[in-house]
């Protein structure tokens, strides 16, 4: 596993460095819209490519599902790879964007890379062996739910459930200190392993936005989950990540509007 967790802190930081080049410099011939509202720039291809390469120099057989080139089929190690997780905000000029890589083995998510190249942070979890934010050990926060700041993301793959979410959003409103949104799962879900939000939801994402940020979570003492309290999250692309202080008050919300 120390060889697993070397290749994705690699494969992150020449990403990383990939995308400081182009951060604050795109013109409007590196930037294409992959469907509405859904962006794709030459520095997630050159990101993702750099981050393959790492991979499969070590790594040749394992299976790499990425969210630019696809399935690369191999054995039952599979790498789920994010190259800019926050393209959005990459495209504006604002620094909340990461690269993120998750493994699985077995079905069984086993080590976690996200990077933060603008506020130079790196998050690291192996399974069994705790989450780490810059070398120091992290954990999920421990107030109430009445206290909590819950991060989301809004629906922007499925509009037509919007009415649904804004229900949703209005309750978990009207019961928690205040919600956040920074436009990249991961890092929500890096910050809430960090303890700095309490809780996250979102819905209809891809399994390269999360896959990192679940072991994170769950490696710092978190709960992570489906709208139905289970663990089908990399299918459904549905998911509640938060402190055990918060996920009831969260998931039950979440479960009667969104399920």
């Amino acid at each position: 596993m120390e060889r697993v967790i070397e290749t994705a802190l690699t494969a992150a930081e020449r990403a990383s460095d990939v995308l400081l080049e182009y951060f604050g410099k795109l013109k409007s011939a590196d930037i294409e819209e992959k469907a509405k509202n859904d962006y794709v720039t030459e520095a997630d291809k050159k990101s993702e490519t750099i981050i393959i390469k790492t991979i499969q120099d070590l790594f040749p057989q394992h299976t790499i599902v990425a969210e630019e080139s696809g399935i690369h089929t191999g054995n039952e190690w599979k790498w789920f790879v994010d190259p800019l997780d926050g393209t959005k905000n990459f495209i504006h000029g604002l620094p909340f964007f990461c690269v993120s890589i998750g493994v699985q083995f077995k079905e069984e998510l086993v080590a976690a890379v996200i990077k933060i190249p603008a506020l130079n942070e790196v998050f690291v979890a192996e399974r069994g062996s705790g989450a780490y934010c810059n070398g120091e050990r992290i954990s999920v926060s421990r107030r109430s739910f009445s206290e909590a700041l819950i991060a989301t993301g809004f629906p922007f793959r499925g509009k037509d459930q919007l009415d649904m979410y804004l229900k949703c959003f209005r309750e978990v409103f009207l019961k928690v200190s205040g919600i956040r949104r920074c436009g990249s799962a991961a890092i929500d879900l890096a910050y809430t392993a960090k303890g700095v939000f309490d809780g996250f939801w979102e819905m209809s994402l891809h399994p390269w936005d999360i896959a990192a940020g679940v072991l994170l979570i769950e490696e710092s003492g978190g709960v992570v989950s489906d709208f139905k309290e289970g663990k089908d999250y990399l299918r459904t692309g549905n998911i509640v990540g938060a402190s055990p202080e918060t996920y009831r008050g969260l998931i039950e919300i979440v479960g009667k509007h969104l399920s």
